[in-house]
């Protein structure tokens, strides 16, 4: 194998090593300072696609171990040194040393990925990424914040659906961040803006119609027990208790009842949930399968955002009232439900970014696992300013409003930060 060096400068690598300066860590991946930290990692990666890109980690790197030797571990180490996650003077050498190790493990936390300092499956698939993918996914970065129609409100909560990941920020400081579980890529969680207004203990689940077509009836078909096991009833008018023998599930296509799940820990929501009404019916929740967050790749619900640690994020959004989190325990043990109102909604938006630059300057990157990074695809994933509604004016006549066509951004570099985005209004 020939392995193409690709030159930078030293005075460029150091840059992107230490990231940027004066960044402060518990800055929020998104926020009113994104723009501008993400267009340096614009800039940055432009200069190393124009010195020729990163040479290629090939597969055998993956069976390398600390103390390994030999040219598989040079090639690994001048691709960290160009991304930045390896000091350029580490460079000499083909030893996988400390150093290298430590940047392995910078690489795969930039990455989403497990910090285990050894090249596995998913890092090497990151680590051969192209330079040219990466440029995108930054630049489909901006051409979302430039239209970005969220208010940064002084506390906020924000879902980054290809980082599977939340964050709870207060005066511009993150105070919280949870990992996440968001939707399959055919049953994606959707690019949305809403306010939290409750958080309801033991929550019941009804079943979306859309659930209940696509995996209810298949169980019952295949198991006659499934609804009983599940601890779920079938409601018809007035609520009145359906008995899940008497319907013919061969033949059923268009359930004529409510599939409802009882509270309790089994319960597909978890014990808590919280509420954020909006037409996309998705909501933040806690989970009975808690081992789906050791995972790296978290994509496993039907759109709503499933949360590790919700409950701490429950009592971060009640703080000022007498929910504090032992006394959120205490009630959830009664097994009984109970909706807990928010003194003031708190926004919330679940956004799409795959690449950007975070408060501590690394420059994180995440799969772009439904695919929307085109033209297209930004277009319906970026969140817009709601319009006003006008006020009624009986006594003149309205005006024509000119319509407004459709943009969509080129996937090309911003030269510039644009303008504040119009203020969002409340939901609902």
């Amino acid at each position: 194998m020939v392995v193409r060096f690709v030159k930078i400068s030293v005075a460029a690598a150091f840059a992107l090593f230490l990231g940027a300066a004066g960044a402060r860590a518990e800055q929020p991946s998104y926020g009113p300072n994104t723009y501008d930290r993400t267009l340096e990692a614009l800039i940055a990666h432009e200069d190393i696609a124009n010195r020729g890109g990163w040479p290629k980690v090939p597969g055998s790197a993956s069976s390398l171990k600390p103390d390994a030797q030999g040219p598989d571990v040079t090639i690994l180490k001048q691709r960290l040194m160009l991304s930045g996650d390896l000091a350029p003077d580490a460079l000499p050498g083909d030893v996988y040393d400390a150093a290298v190790v430590a940047a392995v493990k910078r690489f795969q936390l930039r990455h989403g990925l497990s910090d285990l300092g050894t090249v596995g499956r998913l890092t090497l698939k990151a680590m051969n990424v192209p330079v040219e993918v990466r440029l995108n996914q930054l630049t489909a970065t901006l051409e979302r914040l430039k239209s970005n129609g969220f208010t940064f409100a002084g506390r906020y909560v924000v879902v980054n659906i290809p980082g599977a990941s939340v964050e709870a920020v207060e005066n511009g400081v993150v105070q919280r961040r949870h990992l996440a579980v968001v939707g399959r890529p055919d049953r994606p969680s959707p690019v949305l803006q809403a306010n939290i207004t409750s958080v309801n203990l033991n929550p019941y689940w009804t079943v979306p119609t859309s659930i209940v077509k696509a995996d209810i009836i298949p169980h019952m078909r295949q198991d006659p027990g499934f609804i009983a096991k599940s601890n779920m009833k079938l409601l018809g008018a007035e609520n009145k208790e359906i008995d899940p023998a008497s319907v013919n599930w061969a033949s059923l296509k268009s359930p004529y009842f409510t599939v409802r799940q009882e509270p309790g820990p089994t319960n597909s929501l978890g014990q808590l949930k919280i509420d954020m009404p909006n037409s996309e019916a998705v909501y933040m929740h806690d989970t009975p399968k808690k081992t789906l967050f050791r995972n790296d790749v978290r994509f496993n619900s039907s759109g709503c955002a499933r949360i590790e640690g919700v409950r701490d994020l429950a009592a971060w959004l009640l703080e000022g009232t007498e929910w504090t989190q032992p006394a959120i325990e205490a009630e959830i043990a009664k097994n009984e439900r109970k909706n807990i109102p928010l003194k003031k909604s708190v926004p919330v938006a679940w956004v799409y970014l795959t690449g950007w630059q975070s408060g501590d300057g690394l420059v994180q990157f995440r799969e772009d696992i439904y695919g929307l990074d085109t033209p297209q695809g930004i277009a319906t994933s970026t969140i817009v300013a709601r319009k006003h509604k006008p006020k009624a004016q009986p006594l003149i006549a309205p005006q024509k409003l000119e319509a407004r066509p459709a943009v969509v951004a080129p996937l090309k570099p911003v030269a510039a930060k644009p303008a504040p985005a119009t203020t969002a209004t409340a939901v609902n």
